[in-house]
């Protein structure tokens, strides 16, 4: 669980210029029990992005004082930096909940303070969002270490998307086969073409740029933008066996058995074939599944609830949104079927940046994100819960896009 307070307007500013330069990094709040016995929790995006940077991997580190980890740490203010070190461990009590801190932090910090955390050339850097305004250090003629940090990440992430660029014009000179006969196919294709390797890591495929394939071009084709489970924890269906259980229907699986599964699309707009749909609840931040049925009101096509089923919090889905495609390129391709195998080759690629998370909330609203649930196997294993958003809606949710011929010419550049 992610547990933060909201950000106020001056660290809003600055997540917003770091996510213009391209910057990725975690985030902690600095409670007042942490800030008393100078100890964090290492929360479970803190965790996933030490892991997915190189930096550290709590799950492999064993409890107890004798495995605790020293990671060399810098902290900026606007003018200075300050090296010192980060202690990284999982105590000997309990279930050996990760923990993190940073030697020295309380001279930088007060209680309620939001910090960035960012690894780069094997030194962690810390930055206290909530202090210091960081588009003015970068837009000062001084050059400070803050400054050229940020110069230096920023110049890494532009030539990491020029390396991509030219890795899948190579791709496109030459037709290849899918991995499976399927819609992950190509996708997994690319990414084993790439180099990248099958995980179940929630942050971007490449070097910090979330992959997307596609081949189909018509504005009402979807494309998946993250997958995401309900808080079951808040639901009043606990689990997708649940939600299976009381509204599955028989169909052959791929044993020719007839088994129970759920399969089909949700929005906020209509309920499906199965009563199920969304509604949003903007004041209480959530995304609801509730069984409808019934027109209460014709013109604004309102249903009446019959049940809850499930639901999201909408930090969550905002979080999982910007985690997921602070950066992306959405690749289409043409394909053909030859001898049973389906054939590929990349044409284009829109490469998007930035989305607004506000715009999140209406286009699932006015049914443009919609959710898929397929859920079918014993147990709950195995099961989807993808948001998709259709391709016509793509420019509202992301206002930064340029459009990369694979022929080696660069289109247009869409939105700016």
């Amino acid at each position: 669980m992610i547990h933060m307070r909201n950000f106020n307007e001056f660290e809003v500013r600055n997540i917003t210029f770091l996510t213009q330069k391209n910057i990725e990094y975690t985030l902690v709040q600095i409670t007042e029990t942490g800030f008393k016995k100078s100890i964090l929790d290492a929360t479970e995006p803190m965790r996933q992005y030490f892991k997915d940077c190189g930096m550290h991997d709590y799950s492999a580190q064993l409890q107890g004082q004798g495995h605790k980890v020293s990671q060399p740490t810098a902290i900026l203010d606007e003018a200075s930096i300050f090296t010192t070190s980060t202690s990284l461990y999982r105590p000997e009590t309990k279930k050996g909940d990760p923990r993190i801190w940073t030697f020295n932090l309380k001279k930088y910090c007060s209680p309620n303070d939001i910090l960035l955390m960012m690894f780069h050339n094997k030194c962690l850097y810390v930055v206290n969002l909530s202090r210091v305004n960081i588009e003015h250090v970068y837009n000062s003629s001084i050059l400070t270490p803050l400054k050229e940090l940020i110069t230096n990440v920023n110049s890494a992430a532009m030539s990491i998307a020029n390396e991509l660029t030219n890795n899948l014009k190579d791709i496109a000179k030459e037709w290849h086969q899918a991995d499976v006969l399927a819609d992950t196919g190509v996708g997994r294709a690319i990414e084993r073409i790439l180099g990248i390797e099958m995980n179940s890591s929630k942050l971007p495929d490449y070097k910090g740029i979330e992959l997307k394939s596609f081949r189909d071009k018509r504005p009402g084709v979807r494309s998946t933008l993250f997958c995401q489970v309900p808080d079951w924890k808040n639901s009043h269906l606990k689990s997708a066996k649940d939600i299976v259980a009381k509204y599955g229907y028989l169909r052959l699986n791929k044993d020719g058995e007839q088994a129970l599964t759920y399969h089909n699309t949700l929005n906020c707009v209509t309920p499906n074939s199965q009563n199920l749909g969304l509604t949003l609840y903007p004041i209480d931040k959530r995304l609801a599944i509730e069984e409808k049925k019934g027109v209460v009101d014709k013109q604004k096509m309102k249903y009446l609830k019959v049940a809850d089923v499930a639901l999201w919090q909408l930090p969550t889905l905002h979080n999982r949104l910007l985690e997921k495609h602070h950066e992306t390129f959405w690749i289409e391709v043409e394909s053909k079927v030859e001898g049973g195998e389906e054939l590929f080759r990349p044409t284009l690629v829109e490469h998007t940046k930035n989305p607004v998370v506000s715009q999140f909330d209406t286009l699932l609203d006015t049914g443009y994100i919609t959710v898929d649930l397929l859920l079918s196997r014993s147990g709950g294993h195995g099961d989807t819960i993808a948001f998709k958003i259709k391709k016509q809606a793509m420019p509202m949710l992301f206002p930064e896009s340029e459009q990369i011929s694979l022929s080696n010419i660069v289109l247009n550049k869409l939105r700016a």
